[in-house]
C-alpha cells in the first residue's frame, strides 16, 4: 500500500519512525534493516525513503545501497538549537567561561553553510568583534563553523560542499576548496579543537569546541577569541599601514590550545550536559 493511501496520523508517525532509527545509527543503514527494525513493509519503507530523499532528510548511497541522514534533516536539528531554549542553557556556563579566561566567548549554531551566532559574552576591556547575535558567516572559514563540520559525516560534508561554488569567493583568507576543507578538518579531529588565526577579524585568533547533543551531533559550538598582537594606537596603525609593516603574532594556536583549551572544553561539555534530558 502506497503511503498515499495511509491515515494522515499513522503516516506521520512511520515518516518519524524511520527518521529517528536512522538517526540513531552510527552510519549508513539499508533499506531491508529500516522496514525490519521499524516494523513496516518493505514497500511502505521505500515509499517513505524516497519522500524523505526528496526532501533532504536522508541521502540515498546508491554504491553502499545505504541511506544516512540528509542535509535538511541536520538543519532541523540545529533549528532547535537556535531558539531560546539553548540560549537559555547556554549563557550561564559561557558567562562563566568568559569570568574565569578574561576573554570574549561566543556560541554559535550552523544554519547551511553558515554560522549564526547566538550569543557573544565581551570580555571587560577586550575590542569589539564582528560576531555579534545574529551574525552569519561562512561556516569554513570560522572556528565556531569547523568545529561543527569536523563532526559531520563525510556524506553530509559532501551535500553541504558539492564543489568550488560552495565557497565564497568575496574572502581572501581561508580555505576555498572541498581538498582543503577535508585536510584542515582531518586536522581538527586529530586535535580534538578547532581554530582560525586571522581569517575573520585581522589581529584575532580563536579556538573552538562543539557542543554535543544526546545522539552525539553538533548542535553548536563554543569559541574563545583572543588578541594574536599588541594593540596599537590608531596613529601607529596608520604608519605600520602607509609603510607595509606586518605586525608580527605574538600568540600562535599551541600558545592558545595549552593556555585555553581546557577552559573552552569545560564550558562545552557543561552545555552538552545540559541539553540531555534529565533522569
Amino acid at each position: 500500500m502506497g503511503t498515499q493511501n495511509l491515515p494522515q496520523v499513522p503516516a506521520a508517525k512511520n515518516v518519524l519512525s524511520v527518521l529517528r532509527y536512522v538517526a540513531a545509527q552510527a552510519g549508513p543503514v539499508g533499506a531491508a534493516a529500516i522496514a525490519r527494525e521499524v516494523d513496516l513493509p518493505r514497500s511502505t519503507t521505500y515509499h517513505l525513503l524516497a519522500a524523505l530523499v526528496d526532501d533532504g532528510f536522508v541521502v540515498h548511497l546508491p554504491e553502499e545501497r545505504k541511506y544516512a541522514l540528509g542535509v535538511t534533516a541536520h538543519e532541523l536539528g540545529t533549528g532547535y538549537s537556535r531558539q531560546a531554549p539553548l540560549q537559555r542553557l547556554a549563557r550561564f556556563p559561557i558567562a562563566q567561561l568568559v569570568e574565569r579566561t578574561k576573554r570574549t566567548a561566543h556560541l554559535a549554531v550552523m544554519h547551511g553553510r553558515e554560522v549564526i551566532y547566538v550569543i557573544e559574552e565581551r570580555a571587560k576591556r577586550q575590542s569589539a568583534l564582528v560576531t555579534n547575535p545574529g551574525v552569519r558567516l561562512p561556516a569554513h572559514l570560522t572556528a565556531s563553523g569547523r568545529a561543527m563540520l569536523a563532526s559531520m559525516s563525510a556524506e553530509q560534508l559532501a551535500a553541504l560542499y558539492p564543489g568550488p561554488e560552495a565557497f565564497p569567493t568575496r574572502y581572501e583568507t581561508g580555505v576555498h576548496s572541498v581538498p582543503a576543507l577535508n585536510e584542515l578538518l582531518v586536522r581538527i579531529r586529530e586535535r580534538g579543537f578547532s581554530w582560525e588565526q586571522d581569517e575573520i577579524t585581522d589581529g584575532f585568533s580563536s579556538i573552538a569546541v562543539p557542543v554535543l547533543d544526546n545522539s552525539g551531533l553538533a548542535v553548536a559550538s563554543v569559541t574563545l577569541t583572543v588578541a594574536n598582537r599588541p594593540a596599537l594606537s590608531p596613529a601607529a596603525a596608520a604608519r605600520n599601514e602607509a609603510e607595509g609593516i606586518l605586525q608580527e603574532r605574538t600568540v600562535d594556536v599551541e600558545d592558545l590550545a595549552a593556555q585555553w583549551l581546557p577552559e573552552v572544553t569545560r564550558c562545552a561539555t557543561e552545555i552538552s550536559r545540559r541539553l540531555r534530558p534529565s533522569g
